[in-house]
């Protein structure tokens, strides 16, 4: 114990001094045991004093605080939603997919009704997954990055397909096509590389949407996604490249537009989801207001009354088929899933299913000398856009596997590889589909699909022309290619790129379109589909922002058509 040491004024007693400073006699009289009487003036003499209290004696005692009752808790990283409580409810809205269209129309909806008593579900064929972009996760670097991305117990094969045409500058034999779904939580936006150009205006100007308007939606879905060019600015490997190319025929070479979120965490606001998902819309939309969300449920058939969507027919793990019911739906399903739906709930519009395009993509890789850059090389990130004498783009990654953050240090090497993908224009053709296999079905219950899809002759021109792009390109930067399969440059199987679009395209006729100007589904009022399906040509560019720009447009007109 602490003491402290009192001289005892003139008429000073024990019992005066206990008073004085709210001392217990008995506590008083331990420390001073050679002072046995408590009354005699003790002038002069030093008196031992307990330490001062921290604060006051207080005036009523001290509570032990009360045991609160077991909160209500979460099983999982998002709050869920039973199938039979889904199913005992009616919504406003029901969503069905969650990659970047679902994600985008869900945010949207939430944001614009705010706490209104509107009612949204969400339904997920996929399980929860990854709770941000796989980029995010510290313990995946590029290697384990790719292992996990390709790891067959997320994917999903499309069916019997035809095989694709022969292609002699690159094989002497035909070969099948290689489509593809990703089932999870936050669909194919987990595992992608985020890079997010626009769509060229060429393009936009044959749809039923004007350009002044797809700029309006581009602008709110950059926005959102956090889209940018300053993903690798600074970086001298970037800058110099950027300058090689664009002296050497490519003057439109830029950095590329990534949706990554750069802000530094201030004021403890953290900005730790760097590259963008569609985690990141669920998570918005959760902030704003509550909806309802099943995962690990498979859509079969959309129910109609009189010409206008009714619900969702469902199934769940255990093969039990529930019916949620709904004013509005929104099928968000993918390229390939949103027409199998549509196809087995007997809605056979003449273009459902047609018009399937992709991305042709040419590769390559290169060696680069690293003796001629500064000593921090920094991220390689360039994209040379499509152009109207140009009909595909080329992105350019580097240096070797460093292209995101990591934990571990760049080794010291004299060279380093570039990797090169061009993406090249597809036409939208209707010989291009997808169809019900009446001879398959899948576990479900629902007809497999079948997947008929060849390169038109422009095809094959475009793809000679990309595979001579990324010879000049790499040419143009110092870079060497390197044999793959025995030419420098190789092209990849049709579907393996992910860029799937089409098969539910948009425009102003039923006889060439599946879905109108705001993806609502021709002759199904209430019915709309909101992912790469409806964007009714290929041109060059990714097609998630596009897909984004197109989902949030029409989860505008649905909030204006429901006031």
């Amino acid at each position: 114990m602490v003491l402290r040491i009192y001289i005892a004024s003139d008429g000073d007693t024990l019992t005066n001094i206990a008073k004085k400073y709210d001392i217990e006699m008995e506590q008083l009289s331990s420390l001073n045991p050679h002072l046995t009487d408590p009354y005699p003036d003790i002038t002069g003499l030093q008196i031992k004093l307990p330490s001062r209290a921290p604060f006051s004696k207080p005036s009523a005692p001290l509570h032990v605080c009360p045991v609160e009752p077991l909160p209500e808790y979460l099983d999982h990283w998002i709050p869920l939603t039973s199938l039979e409580q889904m199913a005992r409810t009616h919504y406003d809205v029901i969503i069905v997919g969650t990659g970047a269209g679902g994600g985008a129309v869900l945010w949207r909806l939430c944001e614009k009704w705010g706490k209104s008593g509107k009612r949204i579900g969400v339904i997920e064929a996929g399980d929860l997954l990854l709770p941000t972009n796989a980029q995010n996760i510290a313990t995946l670097d590029a290697e384990r990055y790719v292992k996990y991305w390709r790891n067959p117990k997320f994917w999903k094969k499309i069916g019997e397909s035809q095989p694709a045409c022969p292609i002699p500058e690159f094989t002497d034999a035909s070969f099948p096509v290689a489509f593809q779904q990703f089932l999870a939580l936050g669909g194919r936006t987990l595992i992608w590389n985020a890079v997010s150009p626009r769509m060229h205006p060429a393009e936009i100007m044959k749809w039923p949407v004007s350009l002044k308007e797809m700029d309006y939606y581009y602008r709110i879905a950059e926005k959102v996604m956090s889209v940018t060019r300053n993903y690798s600015r600074g970086s001298l490997l970037t800058q110099t490249l950027i300058e090689r190319l664009q002296a050497q025929g490519f003057p439109e070479a830029d950095d590329m537009p990534v949706a990554v979120d750069l802000e530094q965490t201030k004021y403890g606001e953290l900005h730790s989801n760097v590259f963008f998902s569609s985690m990141l819309f669920l998570a918005r939309a959760l902030n704003r207001r509550s909806f309802d969300l099943t995962v690990r449920t498979r859509a079969v058939q959309v129910l109609t009354e009189q010409g206008r969507a009714a619900g969702v027919r469902v199934m769940s793990p255990d093969k039990k088929s529930y019916d949620i019911s709904a004013e509005t739906v929104v099928l968000s399903t993918s390229t390939l899933e949103t027409p199998r739906i549509l196809l087995n709930s007997g809605i056979t519009g003449e273009a459902v299913g047609h018009y399937l395009t992709n991305h042709s993509r040419v590769v390559g890789n290169a060696i680069i000398s690293r003796l001629a850059f500064p000593e921090v090389l920094g991220a390689l990130s360039i994209l040379i856009p499509q152009t109207e004498e140009r009909p595909y783009q080329i992105q350019m990654y580097g240096p070797g596997q460093y292209y995101w953050y990591h934990y571990k240090t760049k080794p010291l090497q004299q060279e380093w590889g570039v990797d090169f993908q061009a993406s090249g224009k597809v036409e939208s053709r209707y010989e291009n589909y997808v169809s019900l296999d009446p001879g398959k079905r899948d576990e479900f219950g629902m007809p497999e699909l079948k997947v008929c899809f060849s390169y038109s002759d422009r095809d094959l021109e475009i793809i000679r022309q990309m595979a001579e792009g990324v010879k000049q390109a790499s040419h143009a930067i110092n870079a060497s290619l390197l044999s793959n399969g025995g030419s420098e440059v190789c092209l990849r199987l049709p579907g393996e790129e992910i860029h799937e679009m089409g098969t539910c395209r948009m425009g102003d006729d039923s006889s060439h379109a599946a879905v109108n100007r705001y993806g609502e589904v021709f002759g199904v009022s209430g019915l709309f589909v909101a992912d790469n399906s409806v964007i009714p040509a290929s041109g060059a560019a990714n097609p998630t922002l596009t897909t984004v720009a197109l989902a949030i447009r029409t989860a505008d007109y649905i909030r204006q058509r429901d006031r």
